[in-house]
């Protein structure tokens, strides 16, 4: 679970996965959720500057945590992430913590579409908005039937990810999520059902958004 989040735009004044929701921080909801569709441990990239409090923040996680410090950028904090893990056989899923409210059946989903032989899988949801691209006239319109925003948790074959990060390291490329980095080793990207309970809390609007669909 990558948790290095500054929180700067939320105006926490903290690291955006301790901020509170109701009551319980942002990185100890992702844990139940992410337990709830059948993650069975999780390792939490967080601050070096802060691992004391998120030390504190999944003690009473329903899975094993072990709270690891993180890099510069999102894909350096993926690799010491994996780098924590003991050795694996099964799916590895990459979440934000900042996406709390993911619901169960988005992770099983994702679970079993790796079980199931996909080597990179994406929840994704269509978009609703109406979208511009930027020209050197101005702008123009986009076909958005064929365009999907991604979520999280993304999962992966362990070996595939791990040597698709070493891969990117390699050639110094900078990369936005885990599934990029996979693409750019030259494999597919399968996609599953988000949902709009994913949603990213990122500013104070969304965090009102996510009290209100928990009904506070």
């Amino acid at each position: 679970m990558v948790a290095a989040g500054s929180g700067v735009r939320l105006g926490a004044g903290m690291p955006k996965a301790l901020v509170r929701l109701s009551g319980r921080s942002l990185v100890a909801r992702s844990l139940d959720s992410l337990a709830a569709g059948g993650v069975a441990e999780a390792v939490v990239v967080a601050p070096a500057g802060h691992l004391v409090e998120f030390e504190k923040a999944v003690t009473d996680s329903p899975i094993p945590v072990r709270v690891v410090p993180g890099g510069g950028e999102r894909q350096d904090s993926v690799q010491l992430g994996l780098s924590a893990l003991d050795s694996v056989d099964g799916p590895v899923l990459v979440h934000d913590a900042a996406r709390p409210l993911v619901p169960a059946r988005v992770v099983s989903a994702v679970i079993e579409a790796v079980r199931g032989g996909a080597v990179a899988v994406v929840p994704v949801v269509a978009v609703t908005d109406s979208i511009r691209r930027l020209t050197d006239e101005g702008s123009e319109m986009v076909d958005r039937s064929t365009l999907r925003a991604v979520q999280t948790p993304q999962g992966f074959d362990p070996g595939v990810l791990t040597r698709a990060h070493e891969l990117v390291r390699e050639r110094g490329l900078l990369v936005t999520d885990d599934a990029a980095a996979c693409e750019a080793a030259g494999h597919p990207v399968t996609l599953v059902a988000g949902a709009a309970e994913s949603m990213k809390i990122t500013t104070p609007a969304d965090l009102r958004f996510a009290e209100a669909l928990l009904g506070d």
